[in-house]
């Protein structure tokens, strides 16, 4: 018996069967597979299982544990994310929601031309109700003298990554002593998703079905998220601002609306241009993979170029006022 038929039959009972089991793309230390089940009496269940793979060391972030009691924590919270059946430190067993995780599909395709429009309000109410969500819920309650009482500072944490690659980024250096000269004040900390934007959703016609990839969740200013979601290399090559579906202002006012505190322009902007330089570091270490043997791969190569997209676009928001402006905004 292996172990999807453990973990099944540990969920339904013994006499439950796996007839159908599909291995997805993606993820190098771990699997996912999307399962049909059928249980006695004529029961169906469409799942997802996710695994660790054995003896792959572990990917960056939470632990598969740890993502699951997020996931309880948000539904609780109010975020659509697929309802976990069954957990364990190695796997997580859960609902298999229908729709379009493509971003290309999403803002393309005439089935999403409805949602489209819909799409950076739900973010607004989806981020709302992830900032809602209590910071237990990231880690299990620790000794008073193991809690960190602020979160790591990202600008530090980022410039130590930088630092280590060993390659000189003029321009990334620039964007992080702009950053460290501009930054906002401090806000309250909340949960943080760690990777909110379009191709962490899944969509369907009607608009977000479900939020995923919770792996990076941490504590942060909420801010973070917002920008991330608005960083250009999420939009695809849509000329809207937030996930390539929509305006600056349907976002800001849904998370208002919905409960997240008032939203400081100039910070939201420092958060976007934070993303930016962000994504573009990963991107250089991503390359860096592929280029010191670390792994061999096609697609880790392929984004060496990312790089100097990043970097242009973070001259642009480091020098020019952006296409779509937030109003008030003095950068």
């Amino acid at each position: 018996m292996n172990d999807r038929d453990t973990i099944v039959r540990e969920a339904f009972g013994d006499e439950a069967a796996i007839e159908a089991a599909v291995r997805l793309p993606g993820g190098a230390s771990r699997e996912t597979w999307a399962l049909d089940v059928s249980t006695p009496g004529g029961g169906r269940h469409e799942l997802i299982l996710r695994l660790d793979s054995p003896g792959a060391a572990p990917e960056a972030g939470a632990g598969l544990a740890a993502e699951a009691r997020l996931m309880r924590a948000a539904a609780g919270a109010g975020v659509p994310v697929p309802r976990i059946i069954a957990c364990g430190e190695t796997y997580i067993l859960m609902t298999r929601v229908p729709g379009e995780t493509i971003p290309r599909k999403i803002l393309r395709d005439d089935a999403y031309a409805a949602a489209r429009p819909r799409l950076a309000r739900q973010c607004g109410q989806a981020l709302a109700a992830i900032h809602r969500m209590p910071l237990s819920a990231l880690q299990p309650p620790a000794p008073p003298d193991e809690r960190q009482a602020e979160p790591q500072d990202p600008l530090l944490q980022w410039r130590e990554v930088l630092d280590q690659l060993g390659e000189p980024h003029p321009v990334f250096e620039l964007a992080l002593r702009r950053l460290a000269a501009t930054r906002p004040r401090g806000r309250r900390h909340t949960v943080v998703h760690g990777d909110f934007r379009n191709g962490n959703l899944i969509v369907g016609p009607e608009g977000i079905r479900a939020v995923l990839d919770w792996e990076l969740a941490h504590a942060g200013d909420p801010l973070e998220d917002l920008g991330w979601l608005c960083v250009k290399a999420w939009r695809f090559g849509s000329p809207l601002p937030v996930g390539g579906f929509g305006g600056y202002s349907d976002l800001v006012h849904a998370y208002e609306e919905a409960g997240g505190q008032a939203v400081d322009r100039d910070a939201l902007r420092w958060w976007e241009t934070f993303g930016v330089l962000k994504w573009g570091v990963i991107c250089v270490m991503q390359t860096m993979r592929h280029l010191r043997g670390g792994a061999r791969s096609v697609e880790l190569a392929a984004i060496g170029r990312r790089v100097c997209e990043n970097e242009w676009d973070l001259l642009r928001l480091l020098r020019e006022r952006p296409e779509h402006p937030l109003p008030g905004v003095r950068w």
